[in-house]
């Protein structure tokens, strides 16, 4: 991407894919209209002439219940819009649920993409040495966890199932499980913070998982999330970084007034995801 040139909405360039795009959210968070998990990127896409839909699967449920939600969101999409596929783009642990969705829920033939931001595709080391820890204190703040979301609107909260499922060991099997469906264009991308004072809200898990994985965004490193058609490791052209919350835009502001060939706005990283996959006529 290059971000020389400033897409933006006072911009108005054609991302209007072939097939409509469904935002998939990631952990903890929910797709509610007045505090929308995406921040301004949803409305830079349909500026610009996109079709965009919502996940709408539970915060804290398993990949598994969460894929199966999808599934119903998708068949009503395709409904609504009479159209034959979607290109998903989804964030964090919201991937995983979408590979799930096509090669486990049999819904290959019903998705054109799948562009990922962020998955743990690979597992976390940094799990694997935190969950080491006496496991009743991990299950009891799970389970207190589960029942603020569960009356937040989740149907099935499963924090420590969905924590467990980020284990490597999990990952491997996982992924021998849900091989990518023949037919689906795969895209993965990563990021990372400048150092631990980049993003306050991660500046500890930062350091965690720098001390076991190297560079990260406060949650994931770049091994941690590469998969097929890697598209690489972003920054920021500011000294801040992109931590795992700057990737969906939860400040709704740019991220630097800085120019150059890394990223000034992430609502213009999304915009150009949309505009390939036009370009690639999906």
């Amino acid at each position: 991407m290059t971000e020389n040139k400033d897409i933006s909405s006072e911009n108005i360039v054609s991302a209007k894919t072939k097939f409509p795009i469904l935002l998939i959210h990631g952990m903890g968070f929910r797709d509610l209209k007045k505090l929308n998990y995406w921040g301004r990127i949803p409305a830079i896409l349909i500026n610009n002439k996109a079709t965009v839909f919502y996940g709408k699967q539970d915060a804290n449920g398993s990949v598994e219940n969460n894929a199966r939600q999808l599934k119903q969101q998708l068949e009503e999409i395709l409904e609504e819009t009479k159209a034959e596929k979607v290109n998903i783009i989804a964030h964090s642990k919201g991937g995983l649920e979408s590979r799930y969705l096509i090669s486990s829920l049999g819904c290959a033939d019903k998705v054109a993409s799948l562009t990922t931001i962020s998955t743990p595709h690979n597992g976390s080391v940094t799990v694997d040495h935190l969950l080491k820890i006496p496991q009743i204190f991990v299950k009891i703040g799970c389970k207190i966890t589960d029942i603020c979301f569960k009356i937040f609107g989740d149907e099935n909260p499963q924090t420590y199932r969905s924590i467990c499922q980020f284990k490597t060991a999990v990952a491997k099997e996982f992924n021998k499980q849900n091989p990518d469906a023949i037919g689906v264009y795969y895209q993965s991308y990563a990021f990372v913070m400048r150092n631990m004072f980049s993003d306050i809200l991660f500046w500890f898990s930062w350091l965690i998982v720098h001390h076991y994985e190297g560079e990260n965004d406060g949650l994931l490193s770049p091994a941690a999330v590469k998969w097929t058609n890697f598209q690489g490791v972003y920054r920021s052209n500011g000294r801040r970084g992109i931590s795992h919350c700057d990737e969906v835009d939860l400040r709704r502001k740019r991220l630097t007034k800085k120019k150059g060939n890394d990223v000034s706005d992430i609502t213009n990283l999304f915009l150009d995801i949309a505009i390939k996959l036009k370009e690639q006529g999906l």
